[in-house]
């Protein structure tokens, strides 16, 4: 499997883009149809067996405090010494194969050594946002047993909240500090630096990551020891990240885009990757630690490539950017244009899901022929297609269809597993020979790919996707609401706002105290994201003759209320015009 990872690198490394495309396109169509092995620990076989044997000091891990400027350092070698020193001190405390690990920290040099562990030891990971709220840390743990915990004290003392709500607890529980009845992180120093690697088997479970849709509550999406890590590489042909490459991920652990970009794309290469911590981001701030440790490679979400752009680029030295790459929805072409003048790379945009790796993007071969707007071209690991609302394959230029993967042909590796312990959802999903992804789009009459948006109901705000039904809940919980219906209002800088209409109970008056009333409750139950950013009363929403909620037709009403410039109605308020609320401002 070494020898798949060593063929990444030259292609990467390839100068000429038209035969970079055609190898590309070999090493893909091999990988597809070969025979994959019984075994593989990507730990122990790629980062280990290569990258550690070929260059143990090489810095694999830049960490970077941008408010205090303490940086931290690991090379591939020490980076691995103290994932061994964490599996051997969850083996002496029977924590091995098939277990998990419950991940709940911010950005810190922690949670890369944990991602290796885990990959090491066979555990399974779980990755947490540090977001949650005690109520979805119970949903979570009664769905899914934790067996070890890491976190930071902030965290540490949510998960306290929900282990004593729903009496579960988990076997191991480590904390990056210091709390009653948690052991500290610094206790697994005194444990060997070296460790065998569990003989997972390549269709093992090692990654769990809990999802939101639109008809239920957290879906657990599960990758595989190939799915994730050999998946992963056509996430790193599509960014084009190299050895000798300073990599940058602007995204938190407990989403599935740092596994993606932050852990697997450098370390799958080699290359060194770096970690800023910070409070709320300031683009100032950002740039200049760009600038400190001379990224050559930078991924960012849309939201922040538009604060960047705000930001005067002329104070800051981004001349050895090499590539900048965005995922989410498109960037207008104004963003584009004013990076590209100032750094002299043209940010390329790129597709997945927590359920797949990159499936459609703009690779390095298509930075000079790029179409603004488009998301670019199927990945070569993907047999992608769009299919109508019949269920057959769309072939028709300028078409909008549903996004689907192809299984006849071959089944894209980087393709999750299952909806674990979900076979209704998994059934909804894959139909006949294709996988739905919930998206639709349409390409054009020279194969490149045009987002349209989702075909289910998740609200994309800034870099988050939102289940409305978790918002919908929280919101029944008030007793002053019989209904309601939540969806995604455009918004020029996060994409979605979340919005709720909500239907009364008698006796209740739709009116301002009510609305900050509900605004205070959702905060009290979700996490800051996903909360109502507008609330409108209505006394009905469109429904079907079954009873269903058209979301579609609300979605339509507040789009078209939207492009009549957004007039207020006296029942409609907003989370910004409360200053009673923690944050007047629109975020």
């Amino acid at each position: 499997m070494k020898e798949l990872y060593q063929e990444v690198i030259r292609i990467n490394q390839m100068a000429d883009n038209a035969h970079k495309e055609d190898r590309a396109r070999s090493f893909f169509n091999t990988l597809n149809h070969m025979q994959l092995p019984e075994t593989f620990n990507w730990a122990g076989q790629v980062f280990e067996g290569l990258h550690v044997k070929e260059h143990p000091e090489k810095t694999a891990l830049i960490w970077n405090d941008i408010h205090t400027g303490e940086t931290i350092e690991y090379t591939y070698l020490g980076l691995m010494c103290k994932a061994n020193q964490l599996k051997n001190f969850l083996a002496q405390n029977g924590v091995g194969h098939k277990k998990n690990m419950y991940m709940m920290a911010p950005v810190v040099p922690e949670m890369w050594v944990a991602g290796l562990a885990c990959i090491k030891a066979g555990i399974v990971a779980v990755p947490t946002a540090t977001t949650m709220t005690p109520r979805e840390l119970e949903y979570r743990f009664e769905t899914y047993k934790p067996d070890v915990v890491l976190a930071d004290e902030a965290s540490a003392k949510l998960i306290d909240q929900a282990a004593e709500q729903t009496g579960i607890h988990p076997r191991v529980k480590l904390v990056l500090g210091t709390r009653q009845g948690w052991t500290g992180f610094d206790e697994i120093r005194n444990q060997p630096t070296e460790a065998q690697a569990a003989p997972t088997r390549s269709d093992d479970i090692l990654f769990c990551f809990f999802t939101s849709g639109t008809t239920g509550l957290p879906k657990r999406v599960g990758h595989t020891a190939v799915s994730y890590p050999l998946g992963h590489l056509s996430t790193t042909v599509i960014i084009g990240v190299q050895p000798d490459d300073i990599h940058h991920n602007l995204s938190a652990p407990g989403w599935a885009k740092w596994s993606w970009s932050s852990f697997f794309v450098p370390f799958n290469v080699g290359a060194t990757v770096t970690a800023f911590s910070f409070n709320s981001l300031d683009p100032a701030l950002y740039l200049k630690a760009l600038e400190k440790h001379r990224v050559t490679t930078f991924c960012a979400p849309p939201t922040a490539w538009r604060m960047f752009v705000n930001t005067d680029l002329s104070g800051f030295d981004l001349s050895m950017l090499c590539q900048s790459v965005s995922a989410g929805e498109p960037l207008n072409p104004d963003v584009i244009n004013r990076w590209e003048t100032h750094t002299g790379t043209r940010i390329r945009d790129f597709y997945g899901q927590t359920e797949s790796t990159a499936m459609i993007g703009n690779p390095p071969w298509m930075a000079d022929s790029m179409r603004s707007g488009s998301f670019g071209m199927p990945s070569f690991m993907y047999d992608v297609a769009l299919a109508d609302d019949e269920g057959n394959e769309i072939k028709t230029p300028d078409t909008v269809g549903h996004i689907v993967v192809k299984l006849d042909n071959w089944r894209g590796i980087g393709l999750f597993c299952e909806y674990i312990g979900n076979p209704e959802k998994m059934s909804s999903v894959f139909v006949d020979s294709f996988y739905y992804t919930g998206d639709r789009a349409s390409f054009d009459a020279d194969g490149y790919w045009w987002f349209v948006g989702r075909a289910d109901d998740v609200i994309k705000s800034s870099d988050f996707r939102i289940g409305p039904f978790e918002v919908e809940s929280a919101l029944v919980e008030h007793p002053a609401v019989a209904e309601a219906a939540v969806v995604g209002a455009p918004d020029p800088h996060r994409y979605q706002l979340v919005k709720a209409y909500v239907i009364l109970n008698p006796g209740y008056q739709g009116n301002r105290d009510l609305a900050l009333e509900l605004f205070k409750h959702t905060t009290n139950i979700l996490a800051k994201f996903k909360i109502p950013r507008i609330i409108e009363f209505v006394t009905e929403v469109p429904k079907t003759i079954s009873g269903k909620i058209r979301r579609i037709a609300l979605r339509e009403m507040t789009a078209s209320k939207s492009d009549k410039g957004g007039q207020e109605r006296f029942t409609e308020y907003f989370y910004w015009d409360f200053p009673e609320l923690s944050s007047r401002r629109k975020n």
